[in-house]
């Protein structure tokens, strides 16, 4: 009779958890960038490696967006992305945006870089500077093989 007690009784345990976590994440899930209003903009990449539909964008190291579409342009083969940036968040028309990475075995985001203009961005323009992801892999080969030099 113990027995059934201390089962039942952590099996009530184990529900309790779970539906905490559950609750956690349904708060938390697709969220992360405050205030509700966006507006989107573009770029274009030589290579979006690592990216994908959801990837933050920081600026900062403050997620101020999500990238919401990605494509190919088969007739430049460039990456076309579209992402999103809070209203509150005015990007000059000169700025960076690239591909960063949070570390060696991180995750990849786009990191906006803010410039000097006084012209902002207006919904659905493009960021026209660009910077894609750098392959750790492509690097490694080239220090490797002493690739790069006498070039």
């Amino acid at each position: 009779m113990a027995n059934n007690v201390t089962e039942t009784l952590l099996g009530a345990v184990v529900l309790v958890t779970a539906a905490g976590f559950v609750a956690y994440a349904s708060q938390t899930g697709g969220r992360g960038e405050t205030g509700g209003d966006r507006y989107e903009l573009s770029a274009n990449f030589v290579s979006a490696e690592g990216l994908s539909t959801g990837t933050d964008v920081r600026l900062a190291g403050v997620k101020v967006g999500s990238v919401i579409g990605m494509r190919l342009n088969p007739e430049t083969y460039l990456a076309e992305l579209t992402f999103t940036v809070q209203d509150n968040v005015q990007v000059p028309d000169d700025s960076e945006v690239k591909v960063a990475s949070e570390g060696l075995l991180g995750g990849s985001f786009l990191e906006l870089t803010p410039g000097g203009s006084d012209e902002m961005l207006d919904e659905g323009e493009e960021v026209i500077y660009t910077q894609s992801a750098v392959s750790l892999l492509n690097l490694m080969l080239k220090f490797a093989t002493g690739g790069g030099e006498g070039e």
